[in-house]
């Protein structure tokens, strides 16, 4: 289904006999003890849905359709500070809208003739801005945690406040069925490290309840969820996966990696009677709540292989998608991709290939990104993190991948990683090939020195930032895992700015929740949770160059800047309308502005209860 960390295909294929057990393999060595990890980085669900039989492909088919979309009429947005994006007219007041897309932005008192006796959107001086782009993002995984209740730190500061909405939902809940949490992060929610089972039992122990962790790389369950997967002290832990236990031996409630999780979840009656294509579009209106346009998966195939290519074609066909879909396929499946004859750029406005994803190291959260020197406090083998894929290989399919004429995404988090990434760009430069004509990018980028964004720019490549880690993991850096002095250089979106490189910003969801505002706010203030402290405020930059970083430039990187991510004539009519101005609001309070209503395609595909 899934590879391992060389590449070897355990995706089973006509005429193969299922391997057994060949997902205990998917998960690098050592990753459990990341608890930290994203779904870049190791598969998470795929044991799940193997032994809970569900095949996301046979889902797909029961995803129902609506009859071909019809292109919304001719409309004439009006009394407006419409924010264009194009650098040869940046603001305008009326924009007329034909067949979906943009016929004509600018001054009223200019509007051609055929605005005239259309429908009228007055919007009353209100602003409005490009639809945002989020370009990294894992949407399978979202799809399947979409209807779990959300006890995350921006909901509850403490644990026993999240253990209290727990107790909420399964008082509303049929005796005997799953009460499941989701974004649980002890890092960020003040209260114990872990949630055992006696905690749990605390919330019910007349419902199975399960918590994911917010790296989705730990769970938590209680004592009925544990006695219905049969889990007792004598279970032995999967592979490369850990079953927590107490002083005596017995299972204490917290499961480590996705193996042990599966062992849990796949008895989850909901799992085979719902449908992940229905769940990414209802991820899709999430999305549009943000004000988010377009999203792009940075992961495809480590949820269930090749399937996954089946619910991206559902959604396509449902004629119901709210938001243009991205995404880039993992090298962990380079083998069963090219036996599929896989291209670059296939698909449409709506669903298209766009990149090729490699993984090379973990998280620094984790202590798993790969490092010049060590961690703090972390001595022996793996003290400088982890290379989830060797050096040498990483050189090969960089090279090989760039002569088919994919556009290359790769993962590196820790400095020494993003030296090999950086080495093997121009290893590829070297014999011709061109990535920055390729417009490959660094995902995550996270720690930077100067000479490497020298050669970033010399070889013409876009990194884009979880800009989260500084915000919410930004005090962890500097006290407990890198010291003040290395920290400084996380996120370096001040540096690549000075220097010309284009970049973005992403949320990585479901690592930290999509808001485009709140991750320009992070940019312009680098403020870091619970303190009044700033992370290195020289990277700070303009609420300008944050806009465009969520807009046109994350567009750019997800090759559909052609099509959307400013306010020009011919593209789509894709925009936001906000209640406040980005560009002059305090920087500190660009999260709290409002996203008022969501147009994809001159269709509304949101609107705030009191706008409606």
């Amino acid at each position: 289904m899934l590879d391992n960390t060389r590449g070897q295909s355990f995706d089973t294929l006509p005429g193969k006999p299922e391997l057994p057990g060949a997902l205990d393999h998917c998960v690098p060595k050592h990753h459990s003890a990341d608890p930290f990890a994203c779904p870049c980085c190791a598969n998470v669900f795929a044991e799940t849905l193997r032994l809970a039989k569900v095949d996301l492909a046979e889902q797909a088919k029961r995803t129902p359709s609506r009859p071909d979309r019809l292109a919304p009429p001719p409309m004439l947005v009006t009394g407006a500070h419409i924010i264009t994006m194009n650098a040869a007219a940046p603001v305008a007041e009326a924009m007329l809208v034909e067949e979906g897309r943009i016929a004509w932005v600018g001054r009223l008192e200019d509007a051609p003739d055929a605005g005239q006796g259309v429908s009228a959107l007055d919007l009353k001086g209100k602003v409005v801005v490009p639809g945002f782009v989020e370009p990294h993002m894992h949407l399978p995984p979202l799809a399947m945690m979409h209807e779990f209740s959300n006890i995350g730190p921006n909901r509850f500061e403490t644990t026993e406040a999240a253990l209290g909405q727990l107790a909420k939902d399964a008082a509303a809940t049929p005796k005997g069925e799953w009460v499941v949490g989701r974004q649980f992060d002890p890092s960020l929610q003040q209260g114990p490290d872990y949630l055992t089972r006696d905690l749990l039992d605390g919330v019910s122990t007349e419902h199975p309840v399960f918590v994911y962790n917010a790296s989705l790389h730990l769970g938590y369950c209680n004592t009925v969820a544990l006695e219905l997967a049969g889990i007792d002290a004598s279970t032995p832990d999967p592979q490369n996966a850990e079953i927590g236990r107490d002083a005596a031996g017995n299972p204490n409630g917290v499961l480590k990696a996705g193996p042990a999780m599966a062992l849990v979840v796949r008895h989850n009656t909901k799992l085979k009677n719902g449908n992940i294509a229905e769940g990414c579009l209802s991820v899709l209106g999430q999305a549009n709540a943000v004000g988010i346009t377009l999203l792009a998966d940075q992961g495809t195939g480590m949820f269930q292989g090749v399937k996954e290519l089946d619910v991206y074609q559902s959604m396509r066909d449902s004629g119901r998608m709210t938001a243009r879909f991205r995404y880039s396929v993992g090298q962990a499946m380079a083998d069963r991709w090219d036996e599929i004859g896989l291209q670059w750029g296939e698909g449409d406005e709506w669903v298209r290939r766009t990149g090729w994803k490699i993984v090379s190291d973990g998280s620094n959260q984790g202590r798993t990104g790969l490092q010049r020197e060590a961690f703090i406090g972390i001595e022996g083998e793996n003290a400088r993190g982890m290379a989830y894929i060797e050096k040498d290989e990483l050189d090969q399919a960089v090279e090989k991948r760039l002569r088919q004429g994919w556009a290359v995404c790769v993962h590196a988090n820790g400095d020494a990683a993003i030296d090999r990434a950086l080495d093997a760009f121009a290893k590829a430069k070297a014999k011709g090939l061109n990535p920055a004509a390729r417009r490959c990018r660094i995902e995550h980028c996270s720690i930077l020195h100067d000479e490497q964004i020298e050669k970033m720019a010399e070889l013409g490549l876009s990194p884009s930032f979880l800009i989260g880690h500084v915000h919410y993991w930004g005090k962890a850096f500097v006290n407990d895992i890198f010291g003040l002095e290395k920290a400084s250089k996380l996120d370096r979106t001040g540096a690549c700015e000075d220097k010309g490189i284009r970049w973005s910003l992403h949320s990585d969801d479901p690592v930290t929740e999509m808001n485009p505002l709140r991750c320009m706010e992070n940019a312009v203030v680098r403020n870091m949770w619970r303190s009044d402290e700033l992370l290195s405020p020289e990277e700070r930059v303009p609420a300008a160059a944050a806009l465009r970083a969520m807009t046109l430039d994350a567009a750019w990187q997800c090759h559909s800047d052609h099509e959307v991510g400013s306010l020009e004539v011919s593209k789509f009519a894709d925009f936001v309308v906000l209640d406040k101005d980005p560009l002059t609001v305090a920087p500190e309070t660009l999260g709290s502005i409002q996203v008022l209503e969501t147009w994809v395609g001159g269709e509304q595909v949101f609107c705030r209860a009191d706008q409606a």
